[in-house]
């Protein structure tokens, strides 16, 4: 069973925000303190995006539309990414030894791609879900559910 160490990180983040908390309790009482949040401001692909769609020709010489670039999710895979940075960062300068990370499962993906093998290997735990708006103590509790159950 693992539990929430003392000073250890919880990253919790979505395509647009991230919460970053040390925990300022036991492993049997966790206490999320916040550390610092991030947020973009990143509007729909089709306030972003101007002008139609890109068209291509092909040997036949006609004419087709190619699918519109999703700039939105662009946006939001960059911001994951560089977060994924900022841990490695952290990490490096002796701020952590241990990370839980909380992202709903397409973030998740993006992180686990971004991440370094360092920042990886201190990761207790990767929670699926979408906590971006949820209070420390109701992430703290979910957190500690996570980590009895591994």
């Amino acid at each position: 069973m693992k539990r929430l160490i003392r000073h250890a990180r919880v990253l919790v983040i979505d395509g647009g925000r991230a919460l970053v908390y040390r925990n300022e309790g036991g492993g049997d009482a966790p206490d999320l303190r916040l550390v610092r949040s991030a947020s973009q401001d990143n509007p729909p692909t089709h306030e972003q995006g101007r002008g139609p769609p890109p068209r291509t020709n092909d040997s036949m010489g006609r004419r087709s539309a190619l699918e519109q670039t999703d700039l939105h999710q662009i946006a939001e895979d960059r911001f994951v990414a560089g977060i994924a940075t900022e841990m490695e960062r952290d990490l490096e300068a002796g701020a952590f030894e241990a990370l839980v990370v909380v992202a709903p499962p397409e973030a998740l993906g993006v992180y686990r791609k971004a991440v370094s093998a360092k920042v990886a290997g201190v990761t207790l735990a990767e929670i699926a879900k979408d906590l971006t708006k949820h209070e420390p103590s109701a992430i703290a509790a979910i957190v500690t559910k996570a980590l009895e159950a591994d």
